[in-house]
């Protein structure tokens, strides 16, 4: 079996015209699928540079494949069950801007450069006032951003032909207008000036964007037959479902830039996202987030198995179907169908989505995934939603640590800052003050959620059955 990089496979090679801020599995089977059949297909002849957005990531084992790594797509499409593996050879190299922040500045020189794609998670859109232009990086992604504009524009004598198009595909409302938002606080802060502030507004465009396809990432399981398939040594085989969508709101002119459409992909071009985020970060999203660690502490590490389970599968229904939708103003039956298949996707037979996977970061994710929610069905209701609140309980007894019950080791995996502060909490031994300290973090949530009434007896009620019951036990409480 030969080790996979431009010697034993073949390569094409393509200008140089996108720059993307992570090296992850969801880019690398979602943005850069894309840009690969875009390529296949049209004449888009582009190829993408990956930058590791944070000091520890991918980038050399990227560049020890040549940037070369195969997407195996499964699932259903039209009925007919899809098990594909497909070479993607768009990823020029990988970056590592705090060991060679030279060369990430370089990028901006390219006169060929036009997108600027990123996932850096919820947490990556964020302003930091510690950054300085002269870091090298900024630690924030929009500071690394800004670095790059702002020398492109000095590189370029403040020519407005040399812009960029920029797609932020973190899952925040709007993302586009909050990057945008952040982009103008470095410009202030950093005192760049009026005509650097001018040429951004005018040469560069910031779309907000949705993203949909489920990437479960490293096919363990499948890993030896794949490798058997394909001949090659991948360590970083990508595995995801059929289905993808990306909404992006920008004008046609864009899209004649970006020829998606032309290479039959379902990937549209609209005056307003909102409605397709809102749906879709509330009934896909938003259970994902909770079913997590609910399904992960209860024993089941598998999202089709969570689904199909006795107990929690009914946890599950209960939170789209009966707390979740309930927060929603489109149609009903239009609702109904959309969290339908949405199960169907979660039921996926061909893909291991591992729970774990979606558990990383999880505070931020159910700030902007489900938070929205449990206020909205509090304030229609009068009453609080016990499975959002459930969900809560259990991503704050994963920060716990320790063991579950079959002996696995639970590991969660957060900013430093918040690590410290759960750690710090639990070490107490008090559920009041794990419920009330987690609850008041602003640097969470960005405001004191112990103010919404009954969510911290509620949440420290969870905590404590959780510890005593187990969390099989609880769930079964809120499915009666």
């Amino acid at each position: 079996m030969k080790e996979l990089n431009r010697e034993t496979a073949v390569k094409k090679g393509r200008t140089e015209r996108i720059i993307q801020f992570g090296e992850g599995n969801f880019l690398r089977a979602f943005a850069d699928w894309i840009v690969y059949n875009m390529n296949e297909k049209t004449d888009f002849d582009s190829s993408v540079v990956v930058v590791q957005p944070i000091e520890k990531g991918m980038a050399d084992l990227l560049n020890k494949q040549d940037g070369l790594y195969h997407v195996n797509l499964q699932g259903l499409d039209g009925g007919e069950a899809v098990n594909s593996l497909t070479l993607i050879d768009v990823v020029s190299r990988a970056l590592n801007p705090y060991t060679d922040h030279e060369a990430f500045l370089k990028l901006a020189e390219q006169p060929e450069m036009r997108f600027i794609i990123s996932n850096t998670t919820e947490a990556g859109i964020t302003f930091d006032p510690s950054c300085k232009l002269t870091d090298a990086p900024a630690s924030s992604y929009p500071g690394k951003l800004v670095q790059l504009l702002y020398h492109r524009f000095k590189t370029f004598n403040r020519d407005r032909t040399k812009g960029f198009i920029i797609f932020p595909c973190e899952l925040i409302f709007l993302n586009g207008h909050k990057l945008k938002e952040t982009i103008y606080q470095y410009i202030d802060h950093w005192r760049l000036g009026e005509e650097f502030k001018t040429w951004f507004a005018e040469a560069c465009g910031v779309y907000a964007t949705l993203v949909d396809r489920i990437v479960p990432g490293f096919p363990r399981k499948d890993i030896a037959a794949i490798q058997e398939k394909t001949g090659y040594i991948d360590n970083l085989v990508v595995q995801a479902e059929v289905f993808h969508l990306w909404v992006i709101e920008a004008p046609e002119e864009v899209a004649k830039e970006f020829p998606a459409d032309k290479a039959g992909l379902n990937v549209l071009f609209v005056p307003s996202e909102e409605p397709y985020h809102e749906r879709k970060v509330t009934l896909l999203n938003g259970p994902h987030t909770v079913l997590s660690p609910v399904a992960y502490l209860s024993g089941i590490d598998i999202v089709r198995d969570a689904c199909r389970h006795e107990v929690v599968g009914k946890y599950i229904r209960k939170v789209m179907f009966e707390e979740l939708m309930e927060t929603l103003n489109l149609p009903k039956d239009e609702l109904e169908k959309f969290a339908n298949d949405v199960l169907a996707r979660f039921n996926n037979p061909f893909v291991d989505h591992q729970v774990t996977s979606i558990m990383l970061n999880s505070f931020p994710k159910y700030k902007t995934r489900d938070l929205p929610g449990l206020k909205t069905y509090l304030g229609r209701k009068g009453e609080l939603p016990e499975g959002l609140v459930l969900g809560l309980a259990a991503i704050i007894t994963c920060y716990k640590g320790g063991k579950r019950a079959d002996g696995t080791e639970i590991v969660p995996n957060d900013a430093p800052e918040i690590m410290e502060l759960l750690t710090s909490l639990w070490a107490t031994g008090s559920t009041r003050k794990v419920a009330e300290g987690t609850l008041a973090a602003q640097s969470i949530w960005g405001e004191d959620l112990n103010k919404i009434p009954g969510l911290t007896d509620r949440v420290k009620g969870f905590l404590d059955d959780i510890r005593e019951k187990g969390m099989m036990e609880t769930v079964k409480q809120v499915i009666v």
